[in-house]
């Protein structure tokens, strides 16, 4: 953060400061003041990562409340884009441009609305100004660059130099309210491209960026996936010892599905290896090391739900709560629910073999191909950390490797038992269902 301030201070007579990064701000953990504070004297800060969120959110931007553009780009390696950003005035403009989709165009005045920042930006200058100025490339030449406001058409922009074309305006003609602009351009070869915004004379008035992107980029996300992660936890801790030290009713008439909910909970609390397995298992994920591995080259750590600790250092986390919830909703969860239903069929009279034959099969098949399917994600997690973090982190694994072997024991218990230990509940259930 020093050094981050060091930059501050050097920039602080620049006339624009642009910041770059790979990670966008809600995924960054910092002290006070916090990033995005320490930037509140840029334009704006361009950065990547979570790029358009695989096609979802294709302008991925926002503002922040220093006034700050943050600007996600859309990635080279998959979708091969790019950007064109020019200062003009002092004004910033920017176009996201697909490689090799020509004409590239990029209306620097007047700029785009939305993208307007008053607490950086001259904003007067585009009414005081005197031509509509456009950068246009293309690697065949330019035959002719259009412009229509409003829909009414201006005339055509000439060419100055290099990528320059402008036309001349009056921008007093536009003070009022919000105007459009279009640029249509055509090279020799027949191609063409159309580029547009909004904008406003106006510097008083602005646009607002989106919910979804403005909450994606705006949101510390770590203290979110923390907050949730936590919930998680308690939830799971909370239903073993509620069920466990809470005294069971007694099953009349046939039950409904939240009578056997109750009833499967009430088993598996009260029955020691269940219980203190899962307890442990949630109790672990939330405190104890997940893996020991090589996390930096040369460099062995012990990865927390919370962190990292590594060469002497602790590394605050914020990707492993995320990773901490996934394996809570995706796996302990899921188990858990697993060993219910198998103990539930096992209070009825069922053992593993004749479950499969006389419970309806349309139930029972679905439930065990998921968690099977979940029990092999969980495998192949396995096999992640092996490729990723060495063998080292395979075999110190308590929350994958070793969670693996503790899920078959668990499932295998479940399904053989003894009967005795149990008996209290099969003679419940076969009274409560020939009554």
């Amino acid at each position: 953060m020093e050094e981050l301030l060091s930059l501050v201070k050097e920039s602080y007579h620049s006339n624009q400061t642009i910041w770059f990064g790979h990670y966008p701000t809600s995924t960054i953990i910092s002290p006070s003041p916090g990033v995005r504070k320490v930037m509140s004297s840029a334009t704006a800060y361009l950065c990547g990562h979570l790029h358009t969120l695989g096609g979802l959110m294709p302008a991925l931007h926002c503002r922040h409340p220093q006034g700050t553009l943050e600007l996600e780009l859309g990635d080279w390696m998959n979708n091969r884009k790019y950007r064109i950003l020019a200062f003009d005035h002092d004004l910033l403009s920017f176009a996201d441009v697909n490689f090799e989709e020509w004409p590239a165009v990029l209306i620097t005045n007047p700029k785009s609305l939305l993208y307007s920042s008053s607490t950086h930006e001259p904003l007067v200058k585009i009414l005081h100004s005197t031509h509509i100025r456009v950068l246009v490339f293309s690697p065949s030449f330019i035959t002719s660059v259009n412009v229509s406001i409003d829909g009414v058409h201006l005339g055509a922009a000439h060419h100055v130099s290099g990528p320059l074309y402008v036309a001349k305006w009056s921008p007093q003609n536009y003070s009022e309210g919000l105007h459009y602009i279009d640029v249509m351009v055509q090279d020799a070869t027949g191609k063409s491209r159309t580029r547009g915004h909004t904008f406003a004379v106006n510097e008083n008035l602005s646009l607002r960026f989106g919910f979804l992107s403005s909450f994606i980029l705006l949101t510390d996300h770590y203290i979110l996936a923390r907050v949730l992660f936590g919930l998680i936890v308690l939830v799971q801790v909370a239903l073993l010892l509620i069920f466990r030290y809470l005294r069971k009713p007694t099953l009349k008439g046939p039950p409904g599905l939240v009578m056997l909910t109750s009833f499967s909970l009430h088993v598996l609390s009260k029955t020691n290896i269940f219980y203190y397995s899962l307890l442990i298992l949630s109790l672990y994920t939330a405190l104890g090391p997940w893996f020991i591995g090589e996390v930096i080259d040369g460099q062995v750590g012990t990865c927390f739900s919370f962190g990292l600790i590594v060469g002497g250092h602790f590394l605050q986390g914020n990707l492993t709560f995320m990773i901490g919830i996934l394996q809570m909703v995706f796996f302990n969860l899921p188990l858990m629910a697993y060993l219910c239903w198998s103990l539930l069929l096992r209070c009825q009279g069922h053992s593993f073999c004749s479950h499969i034959r006389h419970v309806r099969h349309f139930l029972t098949l679905p439930i065990h191909l998921t968690m099977l399917l979940l029990l092999a994600w969980q495998v192949y997690s396995c096999y992640f950390l092996q490729r990723t973090y060495g063998t080292l982190a395979f075999f110190l694994s308590p929350m994958k490797t070793w969670l693996v072997v503790l899920t078959l024991v668990l499932i295998r218990k479940a399904w053989t038992l003894s009967s005795s230990e149990l008996r209290t509940y099969i003679v419940e259930m076969k009274n409560c269902r020939s009554s």
